[in-house]
This record gives structure tokens, C-alpha cells and sequence, in this order.
């Protein structure tokens, strides 16, 4: 079964799980980001999902795709489900220094914006990670997170509480 095939599927974990099965290398990981940028907007936002969980298990297969990926990040069109999967593939991998003061610009847009609650925790994260390398970041970050704290729900202030013991 091709991989479009696969996405035109209804959307399950199990669903999920056999498209992550079936992209085990670079060269089909390539093909489900092709899918992913390319579109058209149902199959977009299918594509997500299991690019996520691809790169938690190999982070290198987003090697080649950081440029796609921030440019898509910065793309005022995308759908809450690409932004979140996006960041959360983000998550578990050192992003080169040469993308992240725009990956960085996305993620404090989307903390200071009007997003869903997981496209904040997960820029949160994907900046605390950024702040590793770059110490003054955390001076921006920092106060960002508490003044969300008391509109957050449980989940948002969980995970801020541990950014915030992470970046002190």
C-alpha cells in the first residue's frame, strides 16, 4: 500500500502505528515530509501524526527537512495539527543553530498567541530545549510561562512547572 493510501485512511493509533512501521528509513521519511508540505489539506494534517512519532524514534530522519519545517512553522495557513506534531517532533532533537532563531521566533509566537493549549506546552518545551545552548533565553522564556500560568489548564501548568524547574 502506498503511503498517500495509508493516509487516506481513517486516522487510529493503530493506523498511526503501521504508517510509523512502514516509514523505517530516510527514503520513505522523506516521502511522508513531501506528503506533508505538499498537502492537499486532509492528508497534511494525517501526515503529522506519525511524522512525530517517527522522529522520536530515529531524530535523524528530520535531518535533511529543517528548512521545510521552519518555513511551515512560520506559515500563518497551517492547521493546529501540523503546528503541534511539528513541535512535537521538535522536542526530541537538537535542532541546528542555523534554524533556531526562526524556530525560536515560532515557538514565542505561539506562546504569546492564540493557540490551542498543546501547541503552547509543546513550544514551551522546544524552547526550554533551545535554552540549553542558549543561556538568555531563559530570560525571555521565563516570564512568558508565568504570566500563562494562572489561565492554563492542569496540563499546560504541569508541564510549565517542570520547564520552569528545568530552566532554573
Amino acid at each position: 500500500m502506498k503511503l498517500v493510501e495509508m493516509l487516506e485512511q481513517p486516522q487510529t493509533k493503530a493506523q498511526r502505528d503501521r504508517i510509523v512501521r512502514y516509514v523505517s528509513d530516510q527514503h520513505r521519511f522523506d516521502e511522508l515530509m513531501q506528503v506533508l508540505i505538499q498537502g492537499p489539506y486532509r492528508i497534511t494534517q494525517r501526515a503529522a501524526w506519525p511524522m512525530s512519532y517517527c522522529v522520536e524514534q530515529q531524530p535523524q530522519l528530520l535531518n535533511p527537512h529543517y528548512s521545510a519545517v521552519s518555513k511551515l512553522l512560520a506559515s500563518p495557513s497551517q492547521p493546529d495539527a501540523v503546528k503541534r506534531n511539528l513541535l512535537r517532533a521538535l522536542q526530541f532533537v537538537k535542532i541546528p543553530t542555523r534554524y533556531q532563531g526562526r524556530i525560536a521566533d515560532c515557538c514565542f509566537a505561539f506562546m504569546t498567541g492564540k493557540e490551542p493549549i498543546a501547541v503552547k506546552a509543546f513550544a514551551m518545551t522546544v524552547l526550554a530545549n533551545l535554552a540549553k545552548e542558549n543561556q538568555e533565553l531563559k530570560n525571555e522564556i521565563i516570564p512568558i510561562i508565568e504570566s500563562q500560568l494562572p489561565y492554563g489548564s492542569a496540563g499546560f501548568i504541569s508541564r510549565a512547572k517542570r520547564v520552569l524547574k528545568q530552566l532554573r
